[in-house]
């Protein structure tokens, strides 16, 4: 019997996460791109974890009731040409 897999297609969007430390050891970040993400945890790492999965879950329920998605999520070609260059200051 061939045994049947299911790959469920996956989009990646990258989203910008604005992290302050908050003092204290803790960390809160927010996302322009994200409107309501507010992430706060323990360190920087986990702020952006945090982050993530509350974008993720931003997204299922817009897409659950039927509301708009964040402009992240809506304009992906618009960001796959947004570049971040560095320049050197004199």
């Amino acid at each position: 019997m061939k045994r049947q897999v299911h790959v469920a297609d996956v989009e990646e969007v990258a989203i910008r996460v604005r992290v302050e430390s908050l003092g204290g050891g803790r960390f809160l970040g927010t996302s322009p791109d994200v409107p309501g993400l507010v992430a706060e945890g323990r360190s920087l790492s986990e702020t952006i974890e945090i982050a993530q999965g509350l974008a993720r879950k931003i997204v299922e329920s817009c897409r659950e009731h039927g509301d708009p998605l964040p402009p992240a999520f809506r304009n992906k070609h618009d960001l796959a040409r947004e570049f971040r260059v560095p320049v050197m200051m004199p």
